[in-house]
Parts: C-alpha cells; structure tokens; sequence
C-alpha cells in the first residue's frame, strides 16, 4: 500500500498542523508517530455522516498548497497538535438561526481527542435565514508567527460558508478566525533513539454501511520495515472521513393517490384530488423526507404503527383538544399544580371545588362565600382562596380541611409561590399583605389602591399587581417595596413565569401587555379585546388568555403571536400546567373546560399531518418512531395536525 496524497483536495480533511512543525519540508511521510496519530484520530473525530438534503453539514479540506515548514525553536523538547472539531449549533443566544460552533486548542494530554478543557477558542458561524441555505460551514489553518496574537506564535484558525460552494475557503467567505497560541520553548531532551517513520495511505471509500454517500479511507501506521510504503502489516488505525449528503434533493413528481416513500427523498404532491404519502417503514437516524403541495389536492403524511411526527414548531401544531368537565357554576378563578393532576375552581356564586384526578372529579369543599380567588402550590397540596367581603382560607391538603384567617377585607386575588411558602393577595381598595410562613402571619405592603389582580414567580422573589384604573406595581424583593410600571389601565389580570423574568398583564377592553425584564418595561402585544384571565407555563412561552364574550386565545411564543382557541363564550378564568401543554379555562355560567395542548400527531396509523397546495414540510427521523419538523413553507393558515 502506497503512501500517497489526494490529488484534488477532500472537502472534509484538513492536516492539523504542530504549532512547532519539523523543519523537514513537507511529504507523504511524517516523521512523529504522535502527530500522524493525532491527525488520524482528529479525522475521525470529523468525520461527517448524512444530513438533510445538504442542510450545511459541517467540512473540513486539505489546502490546496501545504503551508511552508518553520524551524522549530531552539531548545524545542516536543510538539503539541492543534485538534480542531465542528458541532452543529441549536438555535438560540449564541445563533439566533442556528449554526456551527467551531472549537479548537491544543492536544495538551497527547491523547489525539479534543476534550472540552482543551478548547481554548470558540467560533461560531450563524445561519442567515431560517430554512436550509445548504452551505456547508468551511475551516482552515495557517501559522501564526510571533507577535501581538501570539507571543511564541501558533495557529489561526479561520472559518466561514462556501458561499460558492467550491469546497475552499476564500478569504472573502472568512467570518470569524481565533488563535491557536503555543507556549515558551522548553528545555532540551535527552538525544533519543532514531525512530520509525510515520506513514499515511489515503484511498476512496464506496457507498456503504460505513460512508452513506462514500468518502475517503485513511490508514496510519509505522514504516517498521523502513521501505516507505505502509504495507497492510503495518496499519494500526483506520479512520474514514464520510462525504456529505448530496445538496440536490432527488425529487419525485406525485401523480397516484399514495405513495410509500423512501428515505433522503423530496416528493412534489401533483395530484388534484391529494396525495397520501407514508412515512418510511425502516428509517435510520439522520434519514429525511421533504414534501411540497403542487396539486391543488395538497397532501397527507401517513404514519406506520410506532410512529408519530413533533409539532409543537408547527402553525397549528400545538392546538388544544378541549373537553367540558364539572358542573354549571358562575366560575370566577382556576388554580393547577404543576402537572396539573391537582386542580382548583372558586365559584363567585358561593362553591369551592377541587380535583385530584385531572379533573375527572371533583369534590365540593367550601360554600356560602363569594369567592375571588384561588392559587396553589406546585404540588396543588397548599391552596389559598379569597373571598370578596370576608376572610382568607387556606388549606395544606389539597382542600379536604381549611382554616381562615378571620380577617373581612374586599379580597381581590391570590398568588402563591412553587413550596407555598410565601403569599401575597390584593384587597379591593386596600393594600397588598404578604406571607413568608405560609399564610399564618400576613404584613402589610403598599397602598390602598384599586388592586385587581396579583402574580407571583416561583420563589415568591418577583410580584406584579394590577390596578383597576392605574398603573402595574412591581416588586423584585418579595413585596417589601413596590415601583410603578407600565401606563395607567383597566388592568384585570397578571401571570409570571417561574423566575420572574416574564411577565403578562391583561387589560379589559385593551391589549395583552408582556415584559421580559421582570417588569422594568412592558409593551402591548396583541390587539384590544375584553381580555379577562392569563395564565403562562413556566418558562413563560406557551400563554393562555381568555376574554370576556369572545373565545380563548393561545400563543407560543411568549405573547408574540395570538391564534384563537376554543368555542366562545363569557371565558372569565384560566390555569395551566409548568409546561403549558395542559390548561384548565371556565366560563361564567357554564362548565370547566380543560385543553390538551398538542405536541405530536396521534401514535400510530391513526395520526397525520397534511398541507395544502404550496406548503411544504421537511421531516428528519431523530430516533425512537419520532420525525421531528426541520423546515417548512406554509402557504395556507396552518397544516391539519391528526
């Protein structure tokens, strides 16, 4: 076996140089077992395996020209490799779109793998735009000489999209660099024995199980018998460098009522009367199918029996099935614990009831008081109730017993920390009284306003109180002292996410307000209707709002966006569980209705996804029967999710 180098650079290669290479120009043998190893094993490391239709799979080259060798430094006792690995970025802080995050530093242990402490710079490369552009995410490394980036000199590494996807990184396509920087000259070793000659063969790898879409096969090992070719006796490591999935979709015209679809395959659904299109019976990880609506029949994505598709990123995805439970009541406020297992309804008209089954009964536990309120712990064991004109009633139980405070105030609203422990509730044209014992000392806060509604975050840190007329008070130090915020409104209701940071308030005849600085600012975020309770999950992104004579609202995307929800009606309370996937809502006069928000289609044959004439959707298979939504086009309101 021949020791030879590609004639045309690998797209996803790159040699990772010593930051104090061997003096000896550059060959097809490299004279330090340790750095032909670790070039190897970083090869490896880099491998790329298939991806959807090209959706900017990260590469790595070998330069055109090699880089011009450097005398090591005087006194240069060893060499430290420079590892470099790509990662796929999810989207968030560091891209708002995705991307790749780009990390590199020197093989400080020898073992050839780049640990994290080893990563001592980080790139990232950010996608433009939301849908798949493609491009693959390029690097490559050139010697740094000494001076102000690196005292001893080093690496820089250099990274960016083949913009013209030609497989080489132009400065022009350069976005971000960071260095690499090595360390003062050590002391002069002990002359060694001479040793052996490191050989590398490089040679293509077909199609297959190893290499989805082919690549290239790299062998390693020591010219023991000294004839400078890497004979098979001689290799002691196999690395292969797999090729990216094609960046064209092969694409199939549908013109048949169904089709069972195959992997890695894009299907234009050309049929006036619709297409059913079954997902792939045997996918493996990484697989993916794309389908776009051309007839205008639209089409159907059909399921085989263990699968199910995510669509919580879905315009309509994340809709609630709605079911009526309990009895008739004027219902005037809703509590749930955290996994809404516990529920809790306070009636204006005199009742209190709980449920410890989801809502599928409930028990009565209190009469005889017009009830404003209702909040819960976590757990739905510790539960506070108002009442307008009369005392506060607690319970540690999930509301079998209760006991009152004997106060007679014009108790307005309620809210309770994630253990229970701290408290707070408004009094009609009084003040704000807070707990930290969990409701057996209260303390005065505040002044006497109109108090409507009050909020709490998970640790009872962060409240927010709403005014019928005036403005929104905040406290960020457990209500001992309050600030005005926002402008003066008909304010009806407040929710809080667990840490505090987001905050909703509702305006009758007005906007739903939101603040994402723990109530410092707030802007208006949808349009006016008579907006009556909200209530968010805990990470403060899926939100309900109910108005009074209209329908239920939803949004999930933490009050940027509103679709309606449910039939109408004079909606006056909601609750929701910490993931905001389960929501209880009342109306006035009428039964509790409590939603499932969708995350998937039904398991199974039994569930679907469909679209219309020009919508499209790309599926990726992640694992475990389920296809998770990595791109779509939507040119009618929302795709129909079964």
């Amino acid at each position: 076996m021949r020791c030879v180098s590609p004639r045309t650079p690998s797209p996803f290669v790159y040699p990772l140089q010593p930051l104090m290479p061997s003096s000896r120009p550059a060959c097809r043998i490299i004279r330090n077992a340790r750095l032909a190893a670790g070039l190897t094993a970083s090869m490896a490391l880099f491998a790329c395996g298939g991806g959807g239709g090209g959706a900017g799979n990260a590469a790595f080259f070998v330069p055109t020209a090699p880089q011009p060798a450097t005398p090591a430094p005087a006194g240069t006792s060893g060499e430290s490799t420079v590892l470099m690995r790509v990662k796929p970025e999810a989207v968030g802080g560091n891209c708002t779109l995705g991307g790749a995050r780009v990390e590199a530093g020197l093989d400080a242990d020898n073992n050839h793998v780049l640990a994290d402490s080893e990563v001592t710079s980080t790139q990232y490369i950010c996608n433009a735009t939301a849908g798949v552009d493609g491009l693959s995410t390029l690097v490559r490394m050139r010697a740094e000489p000494a001076g102000g980036n690196c005292a001893q000199g080093g690496s820089q590494v250099l990274a960016g999209k083949d913009l013209n996807r030609n497989d080489v990184l132009e400065d022009a396509e350069v976005t971000s660099s960071a260095y690499v920087c090595g360390g003062g000259p050590g002391a002069t070793g002990a002359a060694g024995s001479n040793g052996r000659d490191s050989l590398l063969a490089f040679a293509a790898e077909a199609p297959g199980g190893t290499c989805t879409y082919g690549g290239q096969r790299v062998q390693s090992g020591l010219d023991l018998n000294a004839n400078g070719v890497l004979d098979a006796a001689e290799v002691t490591a196999t690395a292969y460098v797999c090729a990216a999935a094609p960046a064209d979709t092969r694409w199939v015209n549908v013109t048949a009522s169904s089709v069972q679809t195959e992997s890695n395959t894009g299907y234009q659904a050309n049929s006036g009367t619709g297409v059913t299109l079954t997902l792939p019976p045997a996918p493996t990880v990484g697989d993916w199918i794309k389908v776009a609506g051309v007839g205008s029949g639209g089409w159907t994505i059909a399921q085989n029996a263990g699968q199910r598709i995510d669509t919580r990123g879905l315009p309509g995805g994340s809709d609630f099935d709605w079911r009526s439970v309990a009895l008739t009541s004027s219902w005037s406020s809703l509590a749930s614990s955290a996994d809404a297992t516990r529920l809790a309804a306070a009636s204006s008209s005199g009742d209190l009831y709980t449920s410890s089954d989801s809502g599928a009964t409930w028990g009565l536990r209190l009469t005889g008081q017009t009830w404003s309120g209702v909040a819960s712990s976590s757990d739905g064991l510790a539960v506070l109730a108002a009442t307008n004109g009369g005392a506060l009633f607690r319970s540690t139980d999930g509301g079998s017993t209760w006991s009152n405070d004997g106060s007679s105030r014009a108790w307005s609203a309620v809210a309770s920390s994630a253990d229970g422990s701290r408290l707070v509730a408004t009094a009609y044209l009084g003040q704000i009284w807070t707990s930290s014992d969990g409701g057996s000392s209260w303390t005065a806060r505040e002044s006497n306003r109109a108090w409507r509604a009050v909020a709490s975050s998970a640790d009872g840190r962060v409240l927010v109180a709403a005014t019928n007329g005036a403005q929104l008070y905040v406290s960020t130090d457990y209500g001992v002292s309050w600030t005005a915020r926002a402008s003066g409104q008909f304010w009806w209701s407040a929710a809080s996410s667990a840490d505090g940071s987001i905050l909703y308030a509702t305006v009758d005849t007005g906007a739903v307000w939101v603040s994402t600085d723990s109530g410092t600012t707030w802007e208006a975020q949808s349009v006016n209707r008579e907006w009556r309770s909200i209530a968010t999950s805990a990470d403060g992104r899926y939100v309900v709002a109910a108005t009074s004579g209209g329908r239920l609202y939803e949004s999930s995307d933490s009050g940027r966006t509103w679709r309606a929800t449910s039939d109408a009606g004079a909606w006056t309370a909601v609750a929701s569980s910490a993931d905001g996937l389960k929501v209880a809502a009342a109306k006035s006069g009428s039964a509790i209705h409590l939603g499932t928000r969708r995350a998937s289609t039904t398991l199974g044959t039994a569930g679907s996804i469909s679209g219309g004439q020009q919508d499209s959707l790309e599926l990726q298979y992640v694992g475990g029967g389920v296809f998770l939504p990595v791109g779509y086009v939507l040119a009618n309101v929302a795709f129909v999710i079964r």
